[in-house]
């Protein structure tokens, strides 16, 4: 089994997520893939091309302003059958500093987006339909299936992102997407948007 970490990113990372990829616990023939540029869909595109032909088995893609768990490519991997794209939970670095989770994901007829962000969510797994790209895990096969379908696998539809358009994009090709909470993930800005911070600030707003 072969597994690709692919991180897009500019030229620097925090030192936060350097410390959290060093520390990661690897499983199974493990490679790491950096690909810097301002534009991250061509970032993804050209990653995703690299993990096919590399005949990769799976990739999990980390954001480069992300903080996370030693055990994290541990819980994913064993999640593999539990969906077919798997994400864990991490919030945006601004307020309201909501879960990046979709229940809602759909690119309307005019070529517009509708969306409804997932403020609150169960414990353990859970189906949605869309999520940021900060922590995910797949299988590269359906890199493959969206490109057929599509051409394009995350240049950005709908007015939305590359994450949320690739989500659309794989769900058209019959994948399911599926959320962890048990995987939790920080978010690096000026300060660390984590699980314990968001509930401080939802508790600060009562």
């Amino acid at each position: 089994m072969k597994i690709m970490i692919c991180v897009p990113c500019m030229d620097q990372v925090p030192a936060q997520f350097a410390q959290s990829l060093a520390t990661l616990n690897k499983v199974e023939e493990c490679s790491i893939a950096f690909q810097m540029g301002s534009l991250i869909y061509n970032a993804r595109n050209y990653l995703a091309t690299m993990a096919i032909k590399n005949e990769i088995d799976y990739v999990l893609w980390l954001d480069s302003d992300m903080t996370f768990p030693p055990d994290l490519l541990q819980r994913l991997y064993e999640d593999r059958d539990k969906g077919d794209i798997i994400t864990g939970i991490y919030y945006r670095r601004v307020a309201p500093y909501r879960p990046v989770l979709f229940d809602h994901l759909v690119i309307t007829d005019d070529g517009g987006c509708e969306w409804t962000n997932l403020d609150e969510y169960p414990e353990g797994l859970f189906e949605i339909e869309g999520c940021g790209f900060g922590c995910v895990f797949m299988p590269t096969n359906i890199f493959m299936d969206v490109a057929n379908k599509f051409g394009n696998m995350f240049s950005p539809i709908g007015g939305v992102g590359e994450d949320l358009s690739f989500c659309w994009r794989a769900r058209q090709c019959g994948y399911n997407i599926v959320a962890d909470s048990s995987i939790q993930c920080g978010h690096v800005g000026h300060y660390t948007v984590d699980k314990q911070f968001y509930e401080a600030y939802q508790k600060g707003k009562k």
